[in-house]
């Protein structure tokens, strides 16, 4: 039996529609007690699935609103128990006085993930579609929300589910055949199995190469704007951003520390760093700015360095140059082309060399252009992606195991030997879909969710 939960489904924003939400055994005799139907019948007998019409109240019996109300019956509901909607005029109080009657009839607040924790223990989702969940809530970009989506409908669940069934079948046909040896099972041979072992391998590695894609799909590219002092980072990432995020001035060395900001250029989602002037300085404070500088470089998937087009390349510049070349990804800006141009795209050694003026937006249409190609994904977006570290962890430990098991096939080792790193494998794809999962990891799983979902 599991206690009533109660959460608002739909923010605490005014809107035009709010939804209240519980779940859990006999939630309909909770709701019941602050709802009654426009039919005069019980909510608890309401059709599945059907939205009605009534009227909501509080314990004192005053009307908090007339709405609708829909009873899900369990197990075919999102949390696997029954469960119950009230669809409410969204104002903010009426939902909060809504959730204090649902409360005072016996309902308890529901945690941060809870409706979907439930979903996941209920057998409704594996942890991978849990997971996704909050991917889906939390996608600002259209091929991340249609991976996640994919991720939701079981995508990478049916990608795993087959390489784990090989797994499971070797270990139950050498321990069938070890404790039935009067029965008659087919003899286990390690070399049967070998072939099926390579291909799973390779099922996984090429799941593997696709958290690069994914990684950025979900997180962002991260972007460094490198450069001299007062070359005009901060005002790129000020007209990048719609809005003052930082300060600018003509005093060389303003920006001190690295400052960032998240905005959408084209169809990419970056996560710039603005960081300060990369250049010898003795001072104690800018020194340190300058060696953040230098590690958001490096960290960073793209560099972005920024130049004054108005005055040749000097020593500074061709420090920060150096500390980009070795980035896979990077782009050269030469900016105050509205003043004039004495620095030219031949002079700078960049694949991408881009004319701007940080101050009227020139030239950053073709920035846009220049980063959505550069990040453009070669793979379709439909739930295939790694897109989190977690995952991407285990899928990398279940592959080495495989390949270790295989190396021991090789060299000749004993069934049950090469059993040990087969058994490891199956343990570690277990905790991507949850089926060996521990208790701290689920937690923090559902901790990044929002109360009500």
């Amino acid at each position: 039996m599991s206690h009533v939960i109660a959460a608002v489904s739909t923010g605490n924003q005014v809107s035009a529609i709010g939804i209240l939400r519980l779940t859990g055994d006999d939630c309909a005799m909770v709701a019941q007690k602050v709802f009654k139907l426009n039919n005069g019948k019980p909510l608890s007998e309401a059709p599945n699935r059907k939205l009605m019409l009534g009227t909501m109240h509080d314990k004192q019996g005053r009307v908090i609103d007339q709405c609708m109300a829909v009873y899900i019956r369990g197990p075919h509901s999102y949390t696997g128990e029954d469960t119950v909607e009230f669809h409410c005029h969204g104002s903010p109080a009426v939902l909060a006085a809504g959730l204090e009657s649902l409360y005072q009839a016996g309902a308890k607040p529901a945690q941060r993930g809870e409706f979907t924790k439930r979903a996941f223990l209920n057998g409704q989702l594996d942890l991978t579609q849990a997971e996704a969940v909050i991917d889906l809530i939390e996608a600002d970009t259209a091929d991340a929300a249609a991976n996640a989506a994919g991720q939701v409908g079981g995508v990478l669940q049916k990608k795993l589910a087959p390489i784990y069934n090989d797994l499971t079948d070797l270990c139950s046909h050498f321990h069938a055949v070890l404790d039935y040896p009067d029965e008659d099972i087919d003899d286990f041979r390690l070399d049967n199995y070998y072939n099926l072992m390579r291909n799973d391998a390779k099922a996984l590695y090429t799941l593997l190469q696709t958290y690069g894609q994914g990684r950025i799909l979900r997180q962002g590219v991260g972007a460094a704007i490198v450069g001299k002092p007062n070359v005009g980072k901060s005002s790129l990432l000020n007209a990048l951003a719609g809005y003052d995020r930082v300060i600018v001035t003509e005093i060389a060395g303003t920006t001190r520390d690295t400052v960032e900001e998240t905005v959408m250029l084209g169809n990419t989602r970056l996560r710039l760093m603005d960081t300060a002037g990369i250049r010898q300085t003795e001072d104690q404070i800018e020194a340190m700015g300058v060696e953040r500088s230098r590690a958001a470089v490096e960290n960073a998937d793209l560099a972005i360095f920024v130049c004054d087009g108005s005055n040749p390349l000097d020593e500074d510049d061709w420090q920060v140059i150096n500390a980009c070349l070795d980035k896979e990804h990077a782009i050269a800006l030469i900016n105050k082309s509205d003043i004039s141009k004495v620095v030219i795209p031949s002079d700078l050694p960049f694949m991408t060399v881009i004319h701007i003026c940080a101050k009227t937006g020139e030239g950053l249409d073709q920035l846009a252009y220049a980063v959505d190609t550069m990040f453009a994904g070669e793979l379709p977006c439909d739930g295939s992606l790694l897109t989190n570290a977690r995952q991407f962890d285990a899928v990398r430990r279940a592959y080495e195991a495989i390949l270790q098991a295989m190396q021991s096939m090789k060299l000749g080792q004993t069934p049950d030997a090469v059993l040990t790193d087969v058994e490891e494998a199956m343990k570690a794809m277990g905790e991507v879909t949850g089926a060996i999962v521990r208790e701290d990891i689920t937690a923090r799983i559902f901790e990044r969710f929002c109360v009500g979902k």
